[in-house]
């Protein structure tokens, strides 16, 4: 039978990330493509813990009937309290919306703003599923160029003067795929043009408690004085991207207009999610888990450097990053990752292509490896295999 699918559908496929997930049955590749967090930082005997309470309590039942779409009260209310954590003070529970991870968060905003033909700014590069859901709403992406203190400001300016976005979307700490940070001066700055131009922020912070150097930034959402910029945040990199939990903070008015988009999407954030999450932040166990998995990160973030220094060829330029779960490289513009990618495969080794966080999709000399997930083992001799690899087609 011939399908009809719908427009929408066109202009959507899936997620580099999720179809090299397909190429990855073979548990000997070592995988650097994802962005999955470490197996041994999951809290497996915490959230063990918490749902049996939940199901031993006589409260239960409110688990297995239907909540409220803007998440449960009690809940609302501790994440008020923890985006303090993020410089954003005095929120109220009509501030905060529950979301289904990040992810959700991205879409609903979309959906309350974009219409067909509408510009949205983006880093160049950017997150890519990010252009993938602004395709789906048929929004024009356009990036925006960047450097290591943020967004280039004169170009930001520039573009928002000639298309005339709706939106602004960007990773401002640790960003996915460069690990990059904004400056606070950046920060602030991009605050002050977007509210003065009445542009909407749609600042994501997966990343931001991930830290294990340098000094903690405060949200770029903290210098909003214009109503204009909308906050999410996800557990999925701190607790589990399997409980799908987050939280989206704006004005009144957006966060309404988001509610209305998630009834329709999904009623509500799985109550136990909700509950999970709640409870593990309301006992405390965040910060000394926290404090172990970022030194697990930053050990294996420090064994990814020391590999690509021994392996990798010395056109291979990176990021060095204070956090987070990636690293940004490139090759001289003659090697094409995309091409090689196969290659890469059968020396059972992973990575991203870069051209796939571009919003006009150049960058085929660009990869993002991910070191979160992979053993100091594994990551040594993934990035020797690797190294291998691309010396030889330079030296062709």
């Amino acid at each position: 039978m011939n399908y009809t699918f719908s427009e929408r559908m066109k202009n959507m496929n899936g997620t580099a990330t999720r179809e090299i997930f397909k190429l990855l049955g073979d548990p000997s590749i070592i995988s650097f493509a994802g962005g999955n967090p470490a197996i041994e930082c999951l809290p497996t005997e915490r959230v063990k813990e918490i749902a049996n309470d939940i199901c031993a309590s006589p409260d239960f039942p409110r688990v297995l009937q239907y909540g409220l779409t803007a998440g449960f009260p009690e809940f609302r209310e501790l994440l008020c309290k923890y985006v303090e954590t993020a410089g954003i003070y005095g929120a109220k529970t009509e501030n905060v919306l529950v979301i289904s991870g990040g992810q959700q968060g991205i879409d609903l905003a979309l959906k309350a703003f974009i219409d067909p033909g509408d510009v949205i700014l983006v880093e160049d590069p950017t997150y890519l599923a990010f252009l993938q859901l602004a395709n789906s709403y048929e929004g024009v992406c356009v990036g925006v160029k960047a450097d290591e203190n943020g967004l280039d400001l004169a170009d930001l300016e520039a573009k928002i003067k000639k298309h005339k976005p709706k939106v602004l979307y960007c990773v401002p700490t640790f960003s996915n795929p460069t690990g990059k940070t904004y400056s606070a001066e950046n920060r602030k700055a991009i605050a002050e043009m977007t509210a003065k131009y009445g542009v909407i922020v749609l600042e994501d912070d997966p990343y931001s408690k991930l830290r294990f150097k340098g000094e903690y930034l405060p949200a770029m959402k903290s210098y909003d004085e214009a109503g204009n910029i909308i906050f999410i945040s996800s557990f999925s990199k701190i607790i589990s991207p399997g409980n799908r939990t987050g939280v989206a903070v704006a004005s009144p008015e957006i966060i309404r207009k988001m509610e209305i988009g998630k009834q329709g999407t999904d009623l509500h954030t799985p109550n136990l999610s909700q509950m999970i999450t709640y409870e593990y932040l309301r006992r405390g166990y965040l910060e000394p888990d926290l404090e172990k998995a970022v030194k697990i990160y930053g050990e294996k973030k420090a064994a990814m450097s020391a590999a690509i220094a021994k392996y990798m060829p010395e056109e291979f330029e990176c990021t060095d990053p204070d956090g987070g779960l990636f690293i940004w490289g490139r090759f001289p513009e003659k090697i094409d990752v995309v091409k090689i990618f196969p290659e890469a495969i059968a020396r059972k080794v992973a990575y991203i292509q870069g051209c796939v966080f571009f919003a006009d999709g150049s960058g085929t000399n660009y990869v993002r490896l991910n070191y979160s997930y992979a053993s100091p083992a594994q990551i040594d001799e993934g990035i020797a295999r690797l190294g291998e690899l691309f010396k030889e087609k330079l030296a062709k």
